[in-house]
């Protein structure tokens, strides 16, 4: 069970913590330039139960290397990553975005958390951008450079989307379409040299996964090696400075996780277990 944005309010890492020393999140992945990175890197020190990755951020953020160094990455004439995923992927599909730009600052955020002593057990990248070609294949060099050989499979199977009631629509047809490119993205992470699972669950879900949904994920688990996503955390007056539609719903999920409990016969393990 990993839990996405470690770093990014100490309310969220807090949650995470707390999970984690109650035996339900095993994996978390920690954004390396966010409000509350050096807590959560303080804290991942202190919890040896916990797998730690790298969270990688293109979009929606700050980057670690000058942005002299990687001008098509950054938006206009500010010091950031573009704000919107729409305006990220446009450049990105009309060559806009240089891989070896791409290449740099995944490894420049790898390098900071490597270099503050953080273990790190594997990678993703926010909002799952890693999942396009022309970003998967820089951040798996990087990666690889780094000596990390495992990575999320952002893809969310069939079974899993049909099983969460309530997710919205457009969201499911967008799963479903990104899938199409899970054959290309797996070849290319075996071409590299890393390992990753079956697949991941609650992506549909992501902001509606409650207990009701998480249970119908968890009953209809096939055997297999399987990565539950989650964005727990504390609705607090931190997290209402930060830009994200996962408010209230961090709250819920961190109630919901509980209902692992209630299965198992399912071995929860971490990245560095693969």
């Amino acid at each position: 069970m990993n839990a996405d944005d470690f770093g990014l309010t100490s309310g969220v890492n807090r949650a995470i913590l707390e999970l984690n020393a109650a035996g339900l999140v095993t994996s978390t992945t920690l954004m390396a330039r966010a409000a509350a990175t050096e807590e959560a890197i303080e804290a991942a020190h202190s919890a040896p139960r916990l797998g730690v990755g790298c969270h990688v951020v293109l979009v929606d953020g700050e980057p670690v290397l000058p942005v002299e160094k990687i001008p098509t990455l950054i938006e206009g004439f500010t010091d950031r990553f573009p704000a919107s995923m729409s305006v990220f992927l446009m450049r990105l599909f009309t060559g806009g975005i240089r891989a070896a730009e791409i290449e740099a600052e995944a490894g420049a955020q790898i390098a900071l958390l490597q270099s503050r002593g953080v273990r790190l057990t594997h990678i993703d990248a926010h909002k799952h951008t890693h999942m396009f070609p022309a970003v998967l294949r820089p951040v798996l060099r990087a990666a690889r450079a780094a000596g990390i050989r495992a990575v999320r499979n952002p893809f969310e199977p069939a079974w899993a989307v049909r099983a969460t009631a309530g997710a919205a629509w457009g969201r499911i047809a967008q799963v479903s379409l990104l899938r199409r490119l899970e054959t290309n993205c797996l070849r290319m992470i075996a071409e590299e040299g890393l390992v990753t699972t079956d697949g991941t669950i609650a992506v549909v879900g992501t902001g509606a996964l409650n207990t009701e949904t998480l249970r119908a994920l968890l009953s209809k688990l096939p055997s297999g090696t399987w990565e539950l996503v989650t964005h727990p955390g504390y609705n607090d007056a931190d997290l209402e400075k930060v830009r994200t539609r996962l408010r209230a719903s961090r709250e819920v999920e961190r109630n919901a996780l509980d209902t692992i409990r209630e299965f198992p016969g399912v071995e929860l393990i971490s990245f560095a277990d693969l």
